[in-house]
């Protein structure tokens, strides 16, 4: 069960209009913290932001399943599963099957969540994007920004140009 706080935090990323995914990645951090303070660990960091993801959407999150050929039919099943108990509601959890998965997840490593899987699967991610895609993410990711942190971006940009110059 996602806590009280994640909950609010997504909420609110849905009332200023953010998309699903930005919403959902409140639940892939609760995830990571979890993974950080010890309470389980994960196989990847793939299957960290997996089960972020799942929590997100059985918390009525509208994140729509995956398409064909972008995940295995198993994947996309399990995430149409997980959308519609989203949209019934929570019923009694079985006692017995979630101590079965937190021990398993128990058992796994802690380092799924560190800076440096983290960096590395977003990498892997960005390098399946085109450069295009990437960019018009990037321009999108500007409007919303306001002209304070915009401005300070655009400090940043100017920077890193000049540090690569030199």
């Amino acid at each position: 069960m996602p806590e009280a706080i994640t909950l609010e935090r997504a909420r609110r990323d849905k009332q200023q209009g953010k998309s699903p995914s930005t919403q959902a990645g409140e639940f892939v951090r609760e995830e990571m913290d979890h993974i950080r303070q010890g309470k389980h660990g994960a196989r990847s960091t793939k299957q960290a932001i997996a089960i972020g993801l799942s929590k997100a959407r059985r918390a009525g999150v509208k994140l729509g399943a995956p398409k064909a050929g972008r995940a295995s039919s198993r994947t996309r099943k399990q995430a149409q599963r997980d959308l519609a108990k989203g949209r019934r509601g929570s019923r009694p959890v079985s006692k017995r099957r979630s101590r079965a998965t937190e021990r398993a997840l128990k058992r796994e490593s802690r380092s799924a969540a560190s800076r440096r899987a983290l960096s590395t699967q977003a990498r892997q991610a960005a390098r399946k994007r085109s450069s295009a895609s990437r960019s018009q993410a990037a321009r999108k990711a500007a409007q919303t920004k306001g002209p304070l942190v915009r401005k300070r971006a655009a400090q940043k940009a100017a920077m890193t140009r000049q540090r690569r110059a030199a």
